[in-house]
């Protein structure tokens, strides 16, 4: 994974990415500040991301993923989000920074409540290097999920509102633990890679 990279593109990144997401889309307020509202919110994740060593960036900076550490205590990056006043202003708006909270309760409710584990919050691949590529994006970034997933010996919970996304994290060893009718009408899938036991010697 890059560790030189540039701060304001991988927000840039991010931004862009975050336009494809159901959810984010949903609490980012649609208004004509709606590009400056999606600069703003993915500037908060990757400083955040950044402070709890948790942002992966692929080597050609064409992938990125927040892969927090957890422990089950928290309430939740979402939560967290929408609780903060100053993002509610900037980004999502009272109205539905309260709506929003509703059904990440329940998207919260469904990790554990205790002991640590990792939550894969969030992974783009931008456009250009999705798909059958040389260098193959995705697969280096799974690879290096699971490479710290192993050596932690620490479980990887995500959920998504893509069903294709969905497929592709089953095809790469994620376990399907429930589907769900989010308000919105769209199914929500939860999911779970579990590390294989290291060979005892």
């Amino acid at each position: 994974m890059k560790k030189d990279y540039d701060k304001d593109e991988v927000i840039q990144h991010v931004s862009t990415l975050l336009q494809e997401i159901p959810t984010s889309m949903e609490i980012v307020k649609d208004d004509s500040k709606k590009e400056e509202r999606f600069l703003y919110l993915a500037k908060h994740m990757v400083e955040k991301a950044i402070k709890n060593d948790a942002l992966l960036v692929s080597d050609d900076g064409r992938g990125i993923a927040i892969f927090f550490k957890m422990d089950g205590k928290g309430d939740g990056f979402f939560t967290e989000l929408l609780n903060d006043l100053k993002l509610a202003i900037n980004v999502t708006g009272i109205k539905k920074g309260l709506k929003a909270l509703k059904s990440q309760k329940f998207v919260r409710q469904q990790r554990p409540n205790e002991g640590e584990y990792l939550y894969c919050w969030f992974w783009g691949i931008l456009p250009d290097a999705r798909g059958n590529t040389s260098d193959k994006t995705p697969y280096k970034m799974k690879d290096e999920m699971f490479r710290i997933s192993e050596a932690l010996q620490l479980p990887i919970y995500a959920e998504t509102r893509i069903r294709k996304v969905s497929i592709a994290y089953r095809r790469y060893g994620f376990e399907m633990l429930k589907e769900w009718m989010h308000p919105s009408g769209d199914i929500m899938y939860f999911m779970k890679y579990t590390p294989p036991k290291p060979e005892s010697t």
